[in-house]
């Protein structure tokens, strides 16, 4: 019996066959000629000035909040963090003893509910906030971005669900301040591990190059690295090994970055497959609820929707190999990792999502007859939940 997997790799038989080429050159592993060419392609593709290679799409989040910090551009330590997220999403804000405030989904498209969003801004004065694009759907940006500036709130964007998906003429990740995108395993593009950071902010960048490699200078552009030297009188027998910033090791390889290359040659094939699986779903499953895009053009990550007896579908699928999960985390505040320092929090729509929600399989290799095929069985099962 075919099986119907929720993700499945992108990278075909022939990148192997490249990559074992290239490796047999005796290249440089590490972050080399390679990850610059990659990241300038993914700038050109994003259509942002600068990006950062990393290891994974946590690492690009927990390191655009680590060079926010060290920038001394916040006003305080208050964020706001959306609630139907992931766990990488909301912890780098943990882990550097930020006030939380979860901010609950809009019931259309599971990004940040508006009217949550300004009232939370209006009570805490947060200095940051971080949107989702939950499962490749935009937020609503332009509301978002009129109350960030209203309410003097720096916005970082999550995409790590959304590349290749296009709002008003621009793809997702152009938003924030700083922007995140993974390349896991299934996600649009494979590196296998891996991420991206994108910003247009020259002193964020050069900050966020230091805070990846251990805090030293050695990859930061000449005249900020001279900036740094004069500042803290470094000669050039220490300079290599100072430490200006703390740091981590968020550094990809060049092998992932050869993957990645590749895969930006076909990336919009695949959003074009994704956005017209969505499609393909969404007229099979009239009488379900889906996330109502403000875009034409989703590079659909999955199929969200809801249903009162969640799991007599998930065991009813598995009968015919059509794999399942819960719709993201649901409400974040709701996991035991948050329970634990802050106590459960409830969020109308995102307990919804929690309660009722799951995901379909989208994936590149998904024909129309395998998503007519997977929608009959899900209806001969399913009954919908709305919000």
């Amino acid at each position: 019996m075919k099986k119907y997997s929720l993700v499945q790799d992108t990278i075909s038989k022939q990148e192997i066959i490249s990559l074992s080429k290239w490796l047999l050159k005796g290249e440089q592993l590490t972050k080399g000629k390679l990850t610059l060419e990659f990241e300038k392609k993914f700038s050109k593709y994003i259509n942002r000035n600068y990006s950062l290679f990393v290891n994974s799409g946590s690492s690009a989040n927990l390191l655009m909040l680590s060079a926010l910090i060290e920038n001394n551009k916040l006003k305080n330590k208050k964020a706001i963090v959306a609630g139907v997220s992931w766990s990488t999403t909301l912890s780098p804000f943990m882990q550097n003893n930020f006030d939380i405030e979860l901010c609950d989904c809009s019931n259309k498209d599971l990004g940040i509910d508006i009217d949550n969003f300004e009232l939370l801004c209006k009570k805490h004065n947060p200095s940051i906030a971080i949107m989702v694009n939950v499962l490749g759907h935009p937020n609503n940006i332009k509301k978002i971005k009129k109350l960030c500036k209203k309410y003097d709130v720096i916005l970082l964007e999550d995409s790590c669900e959304a590349l290749g998906t296009v709002l008003y003429g621009k793809k997702l990740g152009t938003t924030g301040l700083a922007s995140s995108f993974s390349f896991y395993y299934g996600h649009h593009i494979s590196t296998i591990e891996g991420g991206m950071v994108v910003t247009d902010n020259y002193e964020l960048y050069n900050i966020m190059l230091s805070i990846r490699s251990h805090g030293w200078f050695r990859d930061l552009n000449k005249d900020f690295q001279d900036k740094l030297t004069k500042k803290y009188k470094v000669d050039e027998f220490r300079n290599l090994y100072t430490f200006y910033y703390p740091g981590y090791n968020f550094r990809s390889t060049d092998l992932n970055a050869f993957l990645g290359i590749n895969q930006l040659k076909k990336v919009d094939k695949i959003s074009k497959v994704r956005n017209d699986n969505f499609y393909c779903y969404k007229k099979n499953l009239i009488d379900f609820w889906c996330q109502k895009s403000l875009s034409n053009f989703v590079s659909s990550f999955a199929f969200g929707t809801l249903v009162e007896n969640r799991m007599d579908v998930f065991k009813y699928l598995k009968k015919f190999n059509i794999e399942t999960r819960p719709l993201i985390c649901g409400n974040i505040g709701r996991h035991p990792f948050w329970i634990k320092k802050y106590g459960k929090q409830a969020l109308k729509n995102a307990d919804i999502v929690h309660d009722y929600g799951l995901y379909l399989p989208n994936n590149f290799n998904l024909k129309k007859k395998d998503i007519d095929y997977i929608c009959n069985k899900f209806k001969e099962i399913a009954i919908p939940k709305f919000f």
